[in-house]
């Protein structure tokens, strides 16, 4: 089973930004919502945004006017852009479709490190 690609993750200074972007192949991508997910250390992994194939935008509370979820069709990518990022937002960010299990998910992630 083909599976997304997430990349842009890094080391970046409280209050500053980030953008991932999770590639997927053309059948995945155009045939599902999408979302990202992030598990920080000693958490529970969590939602935190998806996207629908229509363009329909959904966020976590604790990341809503800070985080922008994108898709860009031609590309087969999603786009997660994090702004005023915050050290709480450290964690390793995954994106799948929204219909997946976890089970179905060969991923690698993404790390995003928020820290001065």
């Amino acid at each position: 089973q083909v599976q997304p690609v997430e990349s842009g993750g890094g080391l970046v200074q409280p209050g500053g930004s980030l953008r991932l972007s999770c590639a997927a192949s053309g059948s995945l991508f155009r045939s599902n919502a999408m979302g990202w997910y992030r598990q920080a250390p000693g958490k529970q992994r969590e939602w935190v945004a998806l996207i629908s194939n229509g363009g329909a935008s959904y966020y976590t509370n604790s990341v809503k006017g800070r985080f922008t979820i994108s898709r860009d069709n031609a590309k087969n990518t999603v786009y997660l852009q994090m702004n005023n990022l915050k050290p709480e937002d450290t964690a390793v960010y995954y994106c799948k479709p929204t219909t997946w299990q976890w089970t179905d998910y060969r991923g690698q992630g993404t790390q995003v490190t928020v820290s001065s």
